[in-house]
C-alpha cells in the first residue's frame, strides 16, 4: 500500500466531499496499492473510507497473489460478494466508483445503498495521477528509450512483401525484447489505410510507395510507452513530402509550447495553426495528444477549449496528424514531459521520413 497516495486521495476525497471511494480493475487500484485485479466476474474491490482503514474484498482463490499491505476481506464462491462490499461502504453518503466497475456491480451497490449518491471516481483519481513523481517519470523515460530502441531496428527491417499483420506481429516481438514487459499495440497502417488513425493491421500487402504509419507501445515497469513514427517504401506517394514537412513543423511548435502555466489546449492550438496554414487544416481530424502513464491514455487531453494548467511532472503525447482519404496518413508522436521551465522530450529517434526497402 502507498501510504503517501492513500493520504492524498482522502485530501482529495475531503475537498470533494466524498465519504468512501470504491475502485476495482483497472489501473487506479495499483495506483494506490500496487495490485493488479484480474478483469473477471468475480469482484476484487478496494473501499477506502474517508476514515479507517481501507479494506480490499477479493475472491478467496486470489487472496494468495495480493501482497499490498492492505486488511483483506477474502469472499469464497457461496457468498454474497456485493452484500459485502455494501456492508464496507457502510452509511457513506457520497460513494466514488472508478469508471471501469463493472455496471453489474454498480447497479448492485445502488440496490444495496438506495440512501447513498453515487459518482464517478475519475476526476478524484484523474487529480492525483495527472502529475506524476520521479519514478513515474523515470519509469516513462526507459519505457521512451525502449521505444526508440525499436524504431532504430525499424529503420533496418523491410517492409515490402510484408503484410501489415505480419510486421504489426514482428513489432509487437521488438517491442518485449527492447525490455518491455508486455506490447500494447502495433498499428501497422499501409497506403489508404494510413488515414486511419485507428487502423487494425489486416493482410494488405505492403508495397513499392506505400507510405507505412506505425504507431506502437506496451508496458515496462508497469508504465506505457506509445510513438509513432513514419516510413516509407522508396519513394514517397505524389504531395506526401510536402505535407510531411508541414506535420514535422507542426509537431516541433507543440512540443516548444509546452511548459508549466499555459493550458493543455494551447499546445493543440499551437500544432493545429501551424497545419491549418499549410492547408492541411481539414484533414487533422483528432486531438493533439493525451495523457500517459499507468494507462495509455489518460489525463490531461491535449484538446481545443481544455482549460487544464500543465504543471511540472505532466506526461503527455504530442501526435499531430495528417489524413488523406483514399491515398496516406501520416503521424508523428512522441511522449514529453513538462519539467520546472519547459519540457523534456521521452522519446530520442529520428523524426524523419524513414525510408526502407
Amino acid at each position: 500500500m502507498n501510504e503517501r497516495r492513500i493520504a492524498s486521495a482522502r485530501l482529495e476525497m475531503a475537498r470533494r466531499g466524498v465519504d468512501a471511494l470504491v475502485v476495482t480493475v483497472g489501473s487506479d487500484l495499483p495506483y494506490l496499492i500496487g495490485y493488479q485485479a484480474m478483469e473477471n466476474e468475480r469482484i476484487t474491490a478496494l473501499v477506502l473510507p474517508a476514515e479507517g482503514d481501507p479494506v480490499l474484498l477479493v475472491p478467496v482463490l486470489e487472496e494468495v497473489r495480493v501482497e499490498s499491505g492492505v486488511e483483506k476481506r477474502a469472499w469464497s464462491e457461496t457468498e454474497d460478494p456485493i452484500a459485502i462490499l455494501a456492508g464496507l461502504i457502510g452509511n457513506a453518503s457520497t460513494v466514488a466508483v472508478g469508471n471501469q466497475t463493472w455496471a453489474t456491480f454498480l447497479i448492485g451497490m445502488q440496490t444495496r445503498l438506495p440512501g447513498a449518491r453515487f459518482e464517478p471516481a475519475e476526476p478524484l483519481m484523474s487529480e492525483l495521477r495527472m502529475v506524476k513523481d520521479e519514478g513515474e517519470i523515470a519509469s516513462l523515460r526507459a519505457a521512451g528509450a525502449a521505444t526508440d530502441a525499436v524504431v532504430a531496428r525499424l529503420g533496418a527491417t523491410r517492409f515490402s512483401g510484408r503484410s501489415e499483420r505480419e510486421l504489426s506481429r514482428l513489432i509487437d516481438e521488438m517491442t518485449l525484447d527492447s525490455g518491455h514487459q508486455r506490447s500494447g499495440f502495433a498499428i501497422v497502417a499501409s497506403g489508404p489505410n494510413g488515414a486511419s488513425p485507428h487502423h487494425e493491421p489486416t493482410g494488405r500487402m505492403i508495397e513499392r510507395g506505400d507510405a507505412v504509419v506505425v504507431d506502437f507501445g506496451g508496458w515496462l515497469d508497469g508504465y506505457g510507452s506509445d510513438t509513432t513514427r513514419m516510413f516509407v517504401v522508396g519513394d514517397p506517394p505524389g504531395g506526401f513530402a510536402a505535407a510531411y514537412e508541414v506535420l514535422g513543423a507542426a509537431q516541433r511548435s507543440a512540443v516548444d509550447a509546452v511548459k508549466p502555466g499555459v493550458t493543455a489546449g494551447s499546445i493543440d492550438v499551437a500544432a493545429r495553426t501551424v497545419i491549418e496554414d499549410g492547408g492541411y487544416g481539414e484533414l487533422f481530424i483528432h486531438r493533439t495528444g493525451h495523457g500517459i502513464g499507468l494507462d495509455t491514455h489518460e489525463r490531461p487531453y491535449l484538446v481545443k477549449g481544455d482549460t487544464t494548467e500543465l504543471v511540472s511532472g505532466m506526461a503527455f503525447s504530442i501526435e499531430p496528424g495528417i489524413y488523406q482519404p483514399g491515398h496516406w496518413g501520416m503521424r508523428i508522436e512522441d511522449i514529453v514531459t513538462v519539467t520546472d521551465d519547459g519540457v523534456e522530450r521521452l522519446n530520442r529517434s529520428d523524426r524523419e521520413l524513414y525510408t526502407v526497402g
